[in-house]
Parts: C-alpha cells; sequence; structure tokens
C-alpha cells in the first residue's frame, strides 16, 4: 500500500489536462496566440510567467478589433 498504479497516474495526467491546458488553450486562441503555448503550463515556474504575460501583454485579438 501506499504506492499509486499507473492508473492512478494516468487519471491525474487528464484531470490536469482537463483542469488547466484546455481552458488556458481557448483563453490563449480567444487573445490571438497559438495555443500551443499552453504546454508550457507543465513546466514549474515557467507556467507562472506564462499567467503573468497573459495578463499584462497586449493582446493581438484585441488590436486587430480596434483597427
Amino acid at each position: 500500500m501506499g504506492a499509486l498504479s499507473i492508473w492512478h497516474w494516468l487519471v491525474f495526467v487528464l484531470v490536469v489536462v482537463i483542469a488547466e491546458i484546455i481552458p488556458l488553450w481557448l483563453i490563449l486562441k480567444k487573445a490571438g496566440y497559438a495555443g500551443v503555448w499552453s504546454l508550457l503550463a507543465f513546466i514549474p515556474v515557467v507556467n507562472v510567467v506564462l499567467l503573468w504575460f497573459i495578463a499584462l501583454a497586449r493582446w493581438p485579438a484585441l488590436n486587430s478589433r480596434q483597427s
């Protein structure tokens, strides 16, 4: 007891993908960036930098609407 099986890890990874990566992918696409950037959320410190970048950067999607 105490050790997690491969199925536990598989379920955990699926939950993380559904709960974090997919919404972040959609947010990045709406902002005008490539959704692939959401995969950076798997890298421990880079995920925080990515969130700050999304929050503070000018979104290309908004720039094209204002023109």
